[in-house]
């Protein structure tokens, strides 16, 4: 044998005996995060992984939590970027996302008007170049002059504020996020998805940026934010971390959504099926969840008597001492009670330790 032959011989050794020591974590880096989704793998995760549309009280087409930047700060110093972000509910999300930067994230939430709702804002995300732009289209507002992308969010929506509503505009812009998500990205919506999208962004061409958490009647309420209040908040230090605070949050967003990486899905977080599904997907994947935004959902499931199921889904993400609950609760550590609600940080894998369930079903 050649001294060439001898030296290439030994060096597939090496390797092959590199790969059978390695080989669970090799084969797991293999099946790392994906760096995009197709459209067909978007919907057939969004589509597989969801349980039956549920009830909520309300459309809850906007969040009602305006000192939720207050946990930002430290956030940012528990939870680990690059990961997974899982939440509930609306636009909060945004900016949660905005702060973890994670590689991807999933938005579980009861209601399929959720999942439409999110699918809007993929659309308008894809659709438009800049913050200016994107919020022209979200209210169907004429665009002012003179907004860049230095402008704060308070310029933006103070510069909004005296737009003119343009019903030429929210009709093309209709078709365009009809266009986008069944035409450009081939998602099967069903009859009762495109009215659901069409209900949603009616929705914000009627009430622009002045839309709040009840507009739409389902619940009353008193003294709730608008979108421009929420988007013009600050943390407790006064520091602006909205996601349309910053052109840099927006393109993190905008990035994330034209990737397909922020996949919304139907389920109850004590449902048998939509938080299991993403912890197998991301066990699957060698990745662990960096932050789930829980909003207020568990006095809901206190109530109802099935906290204990969500705690026994939630064991089944793959966690460690840096994921991260945030939440909305009364008496919590951050913010001045706004509503009686203010939020608050918990440490997931302490919290769910004690909690065990079954497999999925047929698994």
């Amino acid at each position: 044998m050649t001294r060439r032959r001898v030296v290439l011989a030994g060096l597939i050794l090496v390797a092959c005996l590199g790969e059978l020591s390695l080989g669970p974590r090799v084969r797991a880096a293999a099946a790392d995060l994906p760096a995009r989704l197709t459209d067909q793998e978007f919907w057939k995760i969004a589509s597989d992984f969801s349980e039956s549309n549920g009830f909520f009280r309300s459309d809850n087409l906007l969040s009602n939590e305006i000192w939720f930047q207050y946990v930002i700060p430290e956030l940012t110093h528990t939870a680990k970027s690059g990961r997974v972000y899982m939440g509930v509910g609306p636009e909060q999300n945004f900016t949660y996302i905005a702060a973890v930067e994670p590689k991807m994230a999933f938005i579980v939430d009861i209601r399929r008007g959720n999942l439409d709702l999110h699918l809007m804002y993929k659309a308008l995300f894809e659709l438009s170049a800049d913050r200016a732009e994107f919020v022209s289209r979200l209210f169907a507002k004429l665009r002012p002059d003179g907004l860049g992308p230095k402008s704060t969010a308070a310029e933006i929506f103070t510069a909004y504020s005296n737009s003119d509503t343009s019903e030429a505009l929210y009709k093309e812009t209709l078709k365009a996020i009809q266009d986008r998500l069944v035409t450009t990205h081939g998602f099967a919506l069903s009859p009762d998805d495109l009215q659901g999208i069409e209900y949603v962004y009616h929705a914000f061409y009627t009430f622009g940026p002045k839309l709040q958490y009840s507009s739409t009647g389902s619940v009353g309420g008193f003294n709730q934010p608008t979108y421009a209040d929420l988007m013009k908040a600050t943390d407790a230090g006064g520091q602006a971390r909205a996601y349309l605070a910053t052109e840099e949050n927006f393109t993190f967003l905008k990035d994330l959504e034209t990737r397909n990486l922020l996949v919304p899905l139907v389920g109850n977080f004590a449902g048998p099926k939509a938080i299991r599904a993403v912890g197998e997907y991301l066990k699957e994947k060698d990745a662990t969840v960096s932050a789930f935004y829980l909003s207020n959902v568990e006095q809901y499931l206190r109530q109802d008597g099935i906290w204990r199921d969500f705690c026994g889904n939630v064991a089944t993400l793959p966690l460690d001492e840096a994921s991260t609950f945030i939440r909305a609760v009364r008496g919590g550590r951050y913010g001045q009670g706004y509503g009686g609600l203010n939020s608050d940080l918990g440490p997931m894998a302490a919290e769910v330790s004690g909690c065990v369930s079954s497999p999925l079903p047929g698994r």
